[in-house]
């Protein structure tokens, strides 16, 4: 499979999009005070390096098997670490990570959904699709992380 110059240009705008998230990810799992946002964001980091591989993979001619697995913002449910009354300068800092993680994963979910369209072979765009939809499953989590934390 050989990639045209656009699909080449649109996998290496993705992999830079993949990078930030994985760079910031590593960052607010240190910076994040509540160790079950410290797990997301350790848990979001690992799945960004997995886009990230995988968009390297399809680079180098090379189209990995699509795991389709979306159920993990669905099933995600977080436990309450913030009283949903209190107003400390720790719930406010990560108040603020995961709010500025879900702007970057609707972002970066909506690079997927108009970049797909750039791709000729199916099962590229599939495996684009999954990852788009695990862009929407990663912000579903954060929310969720919010709203049990009293932060949404």
């Amino acid at each position: 499979m050989a990639l045209n110059e656009k699909e080449k240009t649109t996998i290496k705008d993705l992999q830079t999009q993949e990078q930030v998230c994985v760079q910031k990810y590593k960052k607010y799992a240190a910076d994040a005070k509540d160790p079950v946002l410290k797990d997301l964001f350790s848990d979001l980091e690992k799945n960004e390096q997995e886009h990230l591989d995988t968009l390297t993979q399809i680079l180098s001619g090379k189209v990995p098997e699509c795991d389709c697995n979306d159920s993990k913002g669905k099933d995600y449910n977080p436990k309450a670490t913030y009283d949903v009354m209190s107003n400390s300068e720790d719930k406010k800092c990560d108040a603020f990570l995961a709010t500025d993680s879900i702007g970057s994963e609707k972002m970066v979910s909506g690079e997927y959904n108009s970049n797909v369209f750039v791709f000729a072979d199916t099962a590229i765009r599939k495996i684009l699709a999954d990852i788009q939809i695990e862009e929407q499953n990663h912000a579903e989590m954060l929310y969720k992380y919010k709203t049990v934390n009293g932060m949404a």
